[in-house]
């Protein structure tokens, strides 16, 4: 007879928070988000931590190395995604390692012989207004000038000019060699009244840009996430097929921490893989594993040697597993019965192993929700998909601008690797869809209103911190009627373009 639970599996939709007394202290400007990402024994230190408790899905829509940087800079990680090439994964995991905060890698170079039309294509492709001008147009090349839009006007000039032929010399730049601290290149900028300050290596090669805007930007990110080297910490995502090659070249990237991406937690090849990364690197490489979602799947990783354990199956936006298999459970009883095993697995063994919500948060009241029933931290595919940073297109469906979203289990992904049963090298069949999500803008400011509902609404739970907010929420079922009740009803909505126009 098959094993039934006696309650239904609920979804994020169903809770609502209830206040709880609020001291004179609880300030959104108090609250403090950091949060554990790898195991840590009783009264220690984890080795790791993030300053907010967001992390970005493994997905190739997501996670590519522009939003790793992006969401590092807000005091998040991203997971660069595992469905490529070893040799592109770790080329990603190290441009997010080699970008210096303050000191931009220039994706934006051309050739002295190529024209203001290719200057005009690259700006539109890349949005760019200084490009740097290299013997061979890569961004490491030999500096022989740079091209603002102080240089040229459309306008007025041919597209077939040369760029050798309007752009600013180098013996007329002012720049700066390598090695030099970025205080120092900030005071070179300030004092010569500069936009950028190009950096180059003792034999005249491009090395980067210091950007007169970037310091305001340093100074209005004070939760970067950064290593003991003060680069931005990154993650990158494993499967259980190629783990032998792609885990030493992610580590020897200089990715911070690994996670296994798959859709099942709960098997031999994930054991296997742990099994190799604890034999070859002890302790020193930091992996999470999953998705599982229940007390024995949490043990069975736990006890396997996970850093961290990602909860949930089938509650992502694109994700088809349970239309396809019937697998998977309501994300808010999938986290609230994993919390109480991680809670029951320190008493037992000392150590502490953090969870990861992954899948099923629709509003932002969501991810505070999942931590009051006792994540750790979330990890967002469509929540990311939609910012400048993603790796996907911006385009235009029905009269509004959208961004390509698809899942790893759709044929566009084809990564059969997360859904590997040992068998063939293929997807037998679609666990996820290929969609769009609405156009959101930049990461940051995106980031910035969503990390304001969750301290103010921990602070109506009179909460300071995640784990004092585990303590103290209390949480209620909510019916049908009182969703409604919840939003706007009962009256007639204005047109807001009407003030906008």
């Amino acid at each position: 007879m098959a094993f039934f639970y006696d309650e239904p599996s609920r979804t994020f939709s169903e809770y609502l928070l209830v206040p709880n007394y609020s001291s004179a202290d609880c300030l959104p400007q108090n609250v403090s988000l950091v949060t554990p990402v790898c195991r840590y024994k009783r009264n220690e230190e984890p080795k790791l931590k993030m300053n907010i408790p967001l992390a970005s899905a493994i997905m190739q829509s997501v996670s590519g190395d522009r939003l790793a940087t992006a969401l590092a800079r807000e005091g998040g990680i991203s997971y660069i995604y595992a469905s490529q090439t070893i040799e592109q994964q770790a080329a990603m995991v190290k441009k997010v390692k080699n970008f210096k905060a303050g000191f931009v890698v220039s994706d934006s170079s051309v050739r002295p012989d190529q024209t203001l039309d290719d200057i005009v294509r690259l700006k539109e492709k890349t949005g760019h207004s200084t490009v740097a001008v290299t013997h061979d147009g890569s961004p490491t090349g030999k500096l022989l000038g740079i091209v603002t839009s102080r240089d040229y006007r459309i306008s007025r000039m041919d597209r077939s000019l040369k760029v050798k032929e309007f752009m600013t010399p180098l013996k007329d730049l002012i720049y700066a060699y390598e090695g030099i601290s970025l205080k120092e290149a900030n005071n070179i900028i300030w004092d010569h009244k500069l936009n950028a300050l190009p950096i180059i290596d003792s034999q005249g090669n491009m090395a980067a840009f210091v950007f007169r805007k970037d310091y305001e930007t340093h100074k209005e990110n004070p939760f970067e996430l950064l290593d003991s080297q003060k680069r931005f910490v990154v993650g990158a995502g494993i499967n259980t097929r190629d783990y032998v090659e792609r885990v030493p070249a992610l580590v020897e990237a200089g990715a911070d921490i690994l996670c296994i991406d798959s859709s099942d937690g709960f098997t031999e090849w994930q054991k296997r893989t742990l099994d190799f990364i604890r034999k070859n690197y002890g302790d020193s490489v930091k992996v999470g594993a999953g998705n599982i979602v229940d007390r024995d799947g949490f043990r069975f990783l736990a006890d396997a040697g996970a850093d961290f354990i990602k909860v949930g199956i089938g509650g992502g936006s694109i994700c088809i597993t349970r239309e396809a298999k019937g697998i998977g459970r309501g994300q808010a009883t999938a986290v609230t019965e994993v919390a109480r095993a991680r809670d029951e697995y320190i008493e037992e063994t000392g150590s502490y192993v953090p969870i990861c919500s992954d899948g099923g948060i629709v509003m932002d009241y969501h991810i505070t929700l999942a931590l009051a029933m006792g994540c750790d931290f979330c990890m967002l595919g469509r929540y990311f998909a939609g910012f400048d940073e993603s790796p996907t297109n911006k385009v235009m469906v029905n009269g509004n601008y959208m961004k390509e979203y698809w899942g790893e289990g759709s044929m566009r992904a084809r990564n059969w690797q997360r859904y590997d049963m040992g068998g063939a090298d293929k997807l037998s069949f679609e666990e996820g869809v290929d969609a769009y999500v609405p156009y959101a803008g930049s990461l940051h400011d995106n980031v910035a209103v969503t990390l304001s509902k969750i301290r103010s609404t921990m602070c109506n739970c009179g909460a300071l911190s995640i784990p004092e907010l585990r303590e103290k929420a209390k949480l209620t079922l909510v019916s049908p009627v009182s969703i409604v009740e919840g939003g706007a009803h009962d009256v007639i909505l204005k047109d807001k373009s009407a003030f906008t126009e």
